[in-house]
């Protein structure tokens, strides 16, 4: 018997042009195997609508059209469902894709979904917010809610928005409650990861594993202007957690408290309460997963 899938095309994500889409689909699905139709986002958050239909219409899969913020979106809608995602890379970042190894060329990202072999995976809730992959309240929060406004998409848009806003960005003041220790410390980045990067090959967990049960808490602290370029790199090399600036620490609930509120969950920026309370939900999301 087929299963259905639904595609849930994001027609301002960067990356591929929109148009090209359809045909690729058509051409690259395995219509042996699936029944599909299409369905475009047309504002912010419909997206999550869709897919929380879809998935009580009983349509087996959802597959997310485009960037982290797209994945975000129809993902934490088929949280506790039995309903599996899906995804077609077409962002910025696509750092969840990247982490479950599908490719970036579409028609091996569709292949995926013909071969159809899926995980559960855990996700993360901050308070009432839940999300996939990473979660931010430092430089990446600022960067994401700049990135947001921006008329621009695409990755060199990312990195001249990174350059630029990197040289005025202060380290942000959090406190820490964490497998029964507390801090307080000045960060650049206040990360939760439960995936390994945030996308493009920047790699902020390298031993982040999404099927374990645990998130990773990833501290950056304060660094030099002539350090920046070492910092940078062992990021891209997957060995940021050997850095002297950079801890991890593996935990299942966490508490933080921020002097400035805002975020990122999945590359989407939020503004947050002071204090949030941070958990793992293992096994909560079902999705197809690449060739790796």
């Amino acid at each position: 018997m087929k299963q259905k899938i639904r595609f849930i095309i994001n027609p301002i994500s960067g990356g591929v042009e929109k148009n090209e889409l359809p045909n690729i689909i058509q051409t690259h699905l395995d219509h042996t195997k699936l029944d599909y139709d299409i369905a475009h986002t047309e504002y912010r958050k419909h997206g999550k609508k869709i897919a929380y239909k879809s998935s009580l219409e009983g349509i087996d899969i959802i597959c997310a059209v485009g960037g982290d913020g797209s994945v975000h979106e129809v993902g934490t809608a088929l949280i506790g469902t039995q309903t599996k995602l899906a995804i077609l890379p077409c962002g910025s970042g696509n750092g969840l894709a990247r982490h479950l190894g599908i490719p970036m060329d579409l028609s091996k990202a569709i292949a995926c979904i013909n071969k159809d072999e899926s995980l559960r995976m855990d996700t993360v809730v901050v308070n009432d917010k839940p999300f996939l992959g990473i979660g931010g309240y430092g430089f990446d929060a600022v960067i994401a809610k700049k990135f947001d406004k921006s008329v621009k998409r695409g990755f060199w848009s990312y990195v001249k928005l990174v350059t630029k806003e990197f040289g005025r960005f202060k380290p942000v003041n959090v406190a820490i409650e964490v497998n029964g220790e507390s801090r307080t410390m000045k960060l650049v980045l206040c990360t939760i990861a439960n995936a390994s990067e945030f996308g493009n090959g920047f790699v902020v967990s390298p031993t982040s594993d999404i099927t374990d049960g645990k998130i990773e808490l990833c501290l950056l602290k304060p660094f030099s202007f002539l350090t920046a370029p070492g910092v940078v790199y062992r990021f891209f090399k997957r060995t940021s957690h050997l850095s002297r600036f950079v801890e991890v620490i593996t935990f299942e609930k966490a508490r933080i408290q921020l002097t400035d509120r805002i975020a990122h969950y999945d590359g989407e920026p939020f503004d947050v309460r002071e204090e949030l309370n941070v958990q793992v939900i293992p096994s909560s999301l079902n999705i197809i997963k690449g060739f790796k």
